[in-house]
């Protein structure tokens, strides 16, 4: 055995030994915890802008309905380029290491956000467009590239709940503690779309914090060197997680559940902000603090899911928690609002609590993040390059939706379109069958997941 490889086994060792830290038992590689932090703290930042940033944009372009609409285009061009970035993150961490791929994400992140202010202030849409599709690369390639990391290290056994652990994290920065973070600095920098502009430029501060954390705090060595198998060419490692998709259709089913899994949160980010907001009268602050509580319900439940799918089964838990506990979640979280009294304290909270149980129940879909590199046990990296691809696409997918169905089918059509999205994914997850080991317990055999 290598010393390199006895570094690895004290770094992260086997599940229920007892050489485990606290943090390793509870599903946290205690070598990358403080990588876990600074995705919370990175994607804080990146979340201030979450929930006003569409309809800033249409006030910029002149105000109305059909700014709206040209606001949900330009961040569709952005979901499209996190889409990429996520991919990316992938293929560029099999193939660098993943600690470089996180630099180059936050420099993207840093660079493109001072270009889209500055474009914002010109109200060209030109530049807007430009500066804000480049800045969506940055996100995704930090953060999915330190879960690749995580996937590299974290014993198999405690998969689920690692990668619940990640999405605690990123949930927790974005929309959760971005959206409060952004109820505080407004007002703070004097309200109005100048306050807004203002929380846009110190959010900067914020991902830098982030990612100085992860970068000065985690030297575990697998983030440093080339996770892709010595020999393959450069070219064939970026393009891996295509041709296995071509080749293994159950991962391509996995990318597509994967990319429809969240893509109603962002559709929905879109669509109701004026709605709450203006619509039914609860104003700004509120529709903010009512994405912070029902994404702080998603932070809860996000480690928990991952734990349940580690003991009743990976596949089990995505149908029946994620999925059709996410369906109907959608639904409560649109009708709910629209039926109690537009602008009453009571009904706001309803609406809240409405909002909160799709907020949960979205957690039902983390185990996914261990079933892919299942699906394909000799090409893990190149599955965890399309689950990466699927998680920042599913910004792609959401904003697209809302792009194509809301100018013909108004808000209630994009709300039962992502219902009819969920759907195909129930279908999919028959296919999902893994086998499934778990500490002190008989393995679960993919026939019956």
């Amino acid at each position: 055995m290598t010393s390199a490889s006895q570094t690895v086994e004290e770094a992260v060792p086997p599940a229920g030994s007892a050489q485990e830290t606290r943090f390793d038992r509870i599903g946290i590689p205690h070598a990358l915890r403080w990588g876990f932090l600074g995705v919370l703290i990175f994607m804080t930042g990146n979340g201030v802008e979450t929930n006003f940033v569409s309809p800033h944009m249409a006030n910029v372009f002149g105000g109305g309905d059909e700014m709206i609409n040209l606001a949900a285009t330009a961040i569709t061009l952005y979901s499209l380029s996190a889409l990429v970035g996520s991919y990316l993150a992938g293929a560029l961490s099999d193939l660098w290491g993943p600690r470089r791929v996180m630099l180059l994400g936050v420099v993207i992140w840093v660079v493109f956000q001072a270009a889209f202010i500055g474009a914002l202030a010109t109200e060209s849409a030109v530049l807007i467009f430009a500066a804000y599709t480049i800045r969506g690369f940055g996100f995704p390639l930090f953060a999915f590239s330190f879960l690749v990391w995580v996937n590299a290290v974290v014993p198999k056994e405690r998969n689920g709940t690692a990668v619940g652990w990640f999405y605690v994290m990123f949930t927790g920065g974005m929309p959760t503690i971005g959206s409060l973070v952004a109820i505080g600095m407004i007002p703070a920098f004097g309200g109005g779309p100048l306050g807004e502009r203002w929380a846009m430029v110190a959010s900067t501060a914020i991902v830098v914090g982030g990612f100085l954390i992860a970068w000065l705090g985690v030297r575990e060595e697998h983030g440093g060197r080339r996770l892709a198998p010595a020999g393959e060419s450069s070219a064939r490692v970026i393009f891996s997680g295509v041709v296995l998709s071509w080749q293994n259709k159950r991962v391509l089913a996995g990318f597509l559940t994967r990319l429809i899994n969240t893509a109603p949160q962002f559709g929905m980010f879109i669509i109701l902000p004026t709605v709450i907001a203006d619509t039914l009268g609860w104003g700004q602050s509120r529709w903010l603090l009512m994405t912070s509580v029902i994404f702080a319900g998603n932070i809860l439940f996000n480690a928990f899911f991952g734990a349940l799918g580690d003991r009743i089964g990976w596949t089990t838990t995505v149908r029946w928690f994620g999925i059709v506990g996410s369906a109907i979640g959608l639904l409560l979280w649109w009708y709910v609002p629209h039926w109690v009294p537009a602008g009453s304290d009571w009904g706001f909270v309803v609406a809240v609590i409405a909002g909160t149980v799709f907020g949960i129940l979205l957690a039902g879909f983390v185990p996914l993040g261990a079933i892919m590199p299942a699906l394909a046990p000799d090409h893990k990296g190149a599955a965890m390059a399309m689950y990466t691809t699927a998680a920042g696409g599913a910004t792609f997918l959401g904003s697209a939706v809302v792009a194509v169905v809301r100018p013909w089918g108004g808000d209630v059509g994009v709300v039962w379109a992502f219902v009819a999205l969920y759907l195909c994914a129930f279908l999919m997850t028959f296919v999902l069958k893994v086998d499934q080991p778990r500490i002190g317990k008989k393995d679960i055999p993919a026939a019956e997941a």
